[in-house]
């Protein structure tokens, strides 16, 4: 679709050329944009030349690396940008379309994604998911970078580039296998002990409370995947501070007790959009997002 803009610089101004310039003012880089456009960098590229040409001014400088908007660009977004918005709306007809990423933890996505997934296929059947579980320092890279929409993350986590909204907690506790169990309370002996990575909320939260205990592990064993760590210290080869929803099953079997006193610890869990997000599938999403409650089912 070409419209004429009368009274103006230009001649013809393509929707493409507005869209184009509208994701890569949002996401910040015209390779992030031309992703989410599913076109080529040298396609945008070329877009943007053909708009400066049209328009009579530059959009564009660059800064170091970096090719920022210019003033005049920052105004032509701040007007176009609702503009934009009512033609989406328009175009939608009420039917969500179109492909949004999803990035989750581990333990989000053993509890109460499945739900959240099942909701948006069923409500949205025009929307297409892309699902994929990090640790919580990648879920935050890949949001604030455009390759995921929204993310579910461990917390607490507070950055200027960031919306996020609590989904509630998740109780952790020490668990072990039944005879570690034992050999700790005859004393005199410290097991191995088992975590996340180092950039997890959950490994800081383990030195925090090894340090309440004034154990000082001569080594600390890592793993980036939680269930590994359930099976790992549940065929007795050492200990864990572990979400006590995935570990319920095992808890339940006996395969895993608890050895030491976690009262009242746990973390928190959050929904996360970028702070500057304006598509409206997006802002749907988080807005689905926030009413999730994490541990239940939708």
């Amino acid at each position: 679709m070409i419209y004429d803009f009368a009274g103006c610089a230009m001649n013809r101004v393509a929707l493409y050329h507005l869209e184009s310039l509208l994701w890569i003012a949002r996401l910040g880089t015209f390779h992030a944009a031309a992703d989410r456009l599913n076109i080529t960098q040298p396609t945008i590229s070329a877009r943007m030349r053909e708009l400066e040409g049209q328009l009579g001014y530059p959009l564009f400088q660059r800064e170091g690396r970096r090719m920022l908007l210019t003033p005049r660009a920052r105004q032509l977004v701040q007007d176009c940008e609702p503009i934009w918005a009512q033609l989406e709306r328009a175009f939608d007809k009420g039917q969500r379309t179109g492909s949004v990423r999803i990035g989750t933890g581990e333990i989000a996505a053993a509890t109460c994604l499945p739900g959240f997934l099942a909701g948006l296929e069923r409500d949205w059947p025009g929307v297409t998911l892309d699902v994929s579980i990090e640790l919580t320092a990648h879920l935050i890279e890949h949001l604030l970078s455009a390759a995921s929409d929204l993310v579910f993350l461990a917390g607490p986590v507070a950055a200027p580039g960031l919306k996020v909204a609590s989904i509630g907690t998740v109780r952790v506790v020490w668990l072990g296998h039944p005879e570690t169990a034992r050999r700790i309370a005859q004393g005199g002996w410290e097991p191995p002990v088992w975590s996340l990575p180092r950039h997890s909320p959950l490994y800081g939260m383990m030195l925090e409370m090894l340090a309440e205990r004034n154990i000082d592990p001569a080594v600390i064993h890592r793993c980036n995947n939680v269930r590994a760590l359930i099976e790992t210290v549940a065929a007795g080869q050492g200990v864990a501070l572990l979400p006590a929803l995935m570990a319920a099953e095992a808890m339940a079997r006996g395969d895993l007790v608890e050895v030491w006193p976690a009262p009242g610890s746990s973390i928190l869990f959050q929904a996360a959009i970028r702070a500057g997000e304006s598509d409206p599938l997006i802002l749907d999403l988080f807005e689905r997002a926030q009413t999730l409650r994490i541990g239940e089912s939708s």
